[in-house]
């Protein structure tokens, strides 16, 4: 039995308390969103917000080279880490489905709500991610890594723009993308 409450008031069935973003009624909210990708080999404009985690947006490529990948954004001051998590929601799926055959997506017995990682919070999420399941892709899971190598190979290996990322432009080219996004959101009047 899993129970509790999401943002759009259903039960959450995704891990680490997330929910489904619903259809974007709000330009304003959906743009706020997308202002987190930078430095990603596609368009800003060609995906839709999908998931919401605590500090992970998920998202749903629509279109180019990139069509039908999930991209996870992390929701954190100088956290520069847009990556693909998955090459499909199905393969996002399937990675859950593995991580909770395995034992690392769990039933939190606290609150009733899926949890990634291990019962006794005593490692960081990542960390037994890695050890205990070499197999699955840590980054499908909703779980923070900026200080891992692995996000970083990752980001090159799917074409993530490093010098937009880099500690000398990073802000530079956020603020350019939040002044492009702030145009759109003035032609539709938000």
């Amino acid at each position: 039995r899993v129970r509790g409450t999401a943002h759009t008031g259903a039960a959450s069935l995704l891990p680490n308390r997330g929910w489904l973003l619903p259809w974007p009624a709000d330009a304003n909210e959906a743009l706020t969103y997308l202002s987190l990708s930078v430095g990603v080999p596609f368009s800003w404009r060609h995906q839709l917000p999908l998931f919401h985690f605590e500090y992970l947006i998920y998202t749903f490529v629509l279109a180019g080279d990139h069509e039908g990948e999930i991209w996870r954004y992390e929701i954190a001051p100088d956290a520069w880490d847009a990556v693909r998590a998955a090459p499909s929601l199905a393969a996002l799926f399937t990675e859950w489905a593995k991580g909770l055959a395995a034992g690392v997506v769990y039933l939190n017995d606290l609150d009733g709500f899926l949890a990634v990682g291990e019962r006794s919070h005593g490692r960081r999420d990542v960390d037994v991610l890695l050890e205990r399941t070499p197999t699955l892709d840590p980054l499908a899971f909703p779980v923070s890594m900026p200080d891992q190598p692995l996000l970083r190979e990752r980001q090159v290996a799917c074409g993530v723009d490093m010098s937009c990322v880099g500690a000398d432009r990073r802000f530079e080219r956020f603020e350019a993308l939040n002044e492009e996004i702030d145009a759109v959101r003035a032609s539709l009047g938000v």
